[in-house]
């Protein structure tokens, strides 16, 4: 019996420490992608079978909650933005100067047009408070270990997705993220291209988010520059500064 016993705590214990590792394997994963501030200019193209269309973003990150993202090319695009504090957002146009909170209503909505919502951007910290980890493989990329993890809402939850399934690689690099609906039906899945020195560190610079069986139809991020642990003022992440007009 006390064999039994202790061969029973072994295996409850190994898998508490897992548990306690796959969650940190997501946090440092999340953290390692933003830093505790963050400076960068992205390419966004946005391509459909028909056309195409690219704008260039400068983004500023602060924690895991706070950012701030701002048109700077084309001109006739220049200085839309849209101001992430926590989950609520703001978008502002400067043709009619005007800053608009986003309603739940609209959250599901395309952001710019692009292939990412309204919700991936004022939800996309919640990986690591709304669900549970499970690592159900591993994979290797370059040389490198790949966990595949299932991440799965807990009980009621405010989410959208019925479950998401995370690639990190063992140097805490996402190399994808694929979204279920609550059917456990794919719904569309976010890649890691390209994998470079940037910022100081190895970081994904070109990412892609499509449709799942949509390969026509994508939105490509293109890191131009980034800069991590870049001192931010806080009057940076507010509507006053969202209608400020960058020079």
């Amino acid at each position: 019996m006390v064999a039994l016993l202790g061969a029973i705590l072994l295996v409850l214990s190994a898998q508490t420490a897992r548990a306690v590792t796959e969650e940190e394997l997501v946090q440092r994963a999340h953290d390692y992608m933003r830093g505790q501030t963050s400076v960068s200019v992205v390419d966004m193209t946005i391509h459909r079978p028909n056309w195409e269309r690219t704008m260039t973003i400068k983004a500023w990150t602060k924690g895991v909650e706070d950012s701030i993202f701002k048109i700077i090319a084309p001109a006739k695009d220049k200085d839309n933005g849209t101001l992430k504090l926590g989950q609520e957002m703001w978008t502002y146009n400067p043709k009619i100067n005007r800053v608009i909170k986003i309603p739940p209503s609209m959250m599901s909505q395309s952001w710019m047009g692009s292939d990412f919502s309204n919700n991936d951007l004022a939800k996309s910290d919640t990986i690591l408070t709304d669900y549970t980890h499970e690592i159900i493989g591993e994979e290797e990329h370059e040389g490198k270990t790949v966990y595949v993890v299932e991440s799965i809402p807990k009980p009621r939850a405010p989410v959208v997705w019925g479950k998401q399934v995370l690639k990190v690689r063992e140097d805490d690099i996402y190399i994808s993220q694929e979204f279920f609906d609550e059917d456990m039906e794919s719904v569309k899945i976010l890649e890691m291209l390209e994998i470079n020195e940037m910022g100081g560190r190895l970081y994904p610079t070109v990412w892609k988010m499509h449709k799942t069986d949509e390969t026509e139809e994508y939105t490509l991020l293109d890191y131009k520059e980034l800069e991590f642990g870049v001192e931010l003022d806080d009057d940076l992440f507010t509507v006053q500064a969202l209608k400020r007009s960058l020079r």
